[in-house]
């Protein structure tokens, strides 16, 4: 007796550990379905908390599939596709599973030729049995496949939501670009590609060159010029900080709009047109904008009234179009909250130091001015010269 009861406190833990543990270490090896449904194999997928259990009979080349992962929102969308010809979306013959307004599943199949183009159809392949539930914020998804292939391309993906059976768009997180790779149907095996971490990584890049340049070096660029050039003392060095800064931000900002085009060749069917035509503009806009200097006329000359018109219009215009951009490419990446918040600061910070001078500088000026006042009397002798 005090054997068995000294043995008690370990026992405990022990089993409360064994009866815990699948939840603690869910794999597919520990998962079960309503329908008592068994595969003969089953993966891990690397990515989105997803796992794939699949059968495939190679004498009729049937291939049954139960695709397993939460959406990425309580009423979001689960997909599985197969992807005939390429490795990524585009392409892709898919099979997306979602909730109803009335709560029950649906499964729809649908060919996706390009991202702005996912229309439900056919596939180009025999597909049945499908079905779907839902239980524990997961998402199950089953369907039978006429596959000839033994290794195929296949692609995942969860989204937020669907509206008049139409999904959102999913994120373009690294998670979600690599949400691909090929599956051996009878070897049981899967192995992803790192190309969306790659992708991932120019992305960051492209957003990182293009907020310093548009975002940050030419408003700072522009407000030396405006503010600084009315403080005699600070001349010419005003002029010289602000060819620097704008001279380097076009630099650094040519080279992330050709990331930004490299980008766009390789992520065939992902367009974010107004950011990409934004972009293309502020391009245009800056060129115009260097070349401008060699043109600049001097002060005397009667055209650097009508330059500098030009010149101001277009540095104000690019000031909007490349903090718009900014704000819309971090919309896009979608990075963590505190990048934005910082960049907001940042802008904030500058608004409120160009308030801050705009006030100093009139008080300047008007002050200048009154100094320089001539009264009807000044300069001369009771009416005599």
């Amino acid at each position: 007796m005090a054997s068995s009861s000294s043995s008690l406190p370990i026992f405990l833990p022990l089993t409360l550990l064994l009866l815990i543990s699948p939840a603690l270490s869910l794999t597919c090896t520990s998962q079960t379905f309503t329908n008592n449904k068994l595969y003969s194999k089953c993966a891990d997928l690397p990515v989105l908390s997803s796992f794939l259990h699949w059968t495939y009979d190679p004498a009729n080349s049937t291939l049954s599939i139960a695709f397993i992962a939460p959406p990425s929102k309580t009423e979001g969308w689960i997909a599985w596709a197969i992807n005939p010809k390429a490795t990524g979306m585009v392409g892709s013959q898919t099979l997306l599973a979602y909730k109803k307004s009335d709560g029950s599943m649906d499964v729809k199949t649908l060919s996706i030729s390009s991202y702005k183009d996912i229309v439900e159809s056919k596939l180009s392949f025999d597909v049945w049995d499908t079905a779907a539930e839902s239980s524990g914020g997961v998402y199950r998804l089953f369907a039978k496949l006429k596959v000839e292939k033994k290794t195929v391309n296949q692609v995942w993906q969860v989204g937020p939501s669907v509206t008049d059976g139409f999904p959102a768009k999913h994120d373009f997180l690294t998670p979600n670009l690599n949400a691909k790779g090929t599956l051996s149907l009878t070897g049981g095996t899967t192995t992803t590609t790192a190309s969306g971490g790659s992708k991932m990584k120019k992305r960051n890049i492209h957003g990182i060159l293009n907020a310093v340049s548009w975002g940050l070096l030419f408003p700072i660029g522009i407000i030396v010029a405006r503010y600084l050039r009315a403080f005699p003392s600070a001349d010419p060095a005003w002029f010289y900080l602000h060819i620097f800064c704008q001279v380097s931000g076009y630099a650094i900002g040519v080279a992330g709009w050709s990331t930004g085009i490299k980008l766009g060749s390789e992520s065939k069917g992902v367009v974010y047109t107004h950011h990409r035509n934004i972009g293309i503009a502020l391009f245009a806009l800056a060129t115009l904008q260097i070349f401008a200097l060699f043109l600049r006329p001097k002060k005397e000359h009667k055209f650097r009234f009508y330059w500098n018109i030009y010149h101001h219009s277009l540095g104000y215009t690019i000031l909007v179009l490349g903090i718009i951009n900014v704000f819309k490419g971090l919309d896009i990446l979608n990075p963590a909250k505190h990048w934005k918040s910082a960049y907001i600061i940042v802008i904030i910070a500058l608004g409120a130091i160009a308030l801050l001078l705009e006030a100093i500088t009139w008080i300047v000026v008007l002050k200048r001015k009154s100094s320089k006042s001539t009264k009807p009397y000044d300069g001369f002798n009771n009416g005599q010269g």
